[in-house]
């Protein structure tokens, strides 16, 4: 099945973390702003920093987005 990022997910694995943006970015040496445009959408996040992001928050790289199943027409 082929899947769309939806809206980033990123704040509300920041709540459960008890953790901030700034927090974050300062764990991962990263700049405040790159973090708050992934919060955003202004940014994907690539795969290497989501799986740095995901394993700081200790959550699955697959909780950073909603995923959107979109349905193939395959032809044989």
């Amino acid at each position: 099945m082929k899947y769309e990022l939806g809206r980033c997910l990123l704040s509300e694995r920041l709540l459960e973390s008890n953790m901030t943006a700034f927090d974050l970015a300062r764990t991962l040496l990263y700049k405040p702003e790159r973090i708050t445009d992934f919060v955003e959408n202004k940014r994907i996040m690539p795969l290497k920093s989501a799986i740095s992001i995901a394993d700081t928050l200790g959550c699955d790289v697959n909780d950073l987005y909603e995923l959107v199943a979109i349905e193939s027409n395959v032809l044989n």
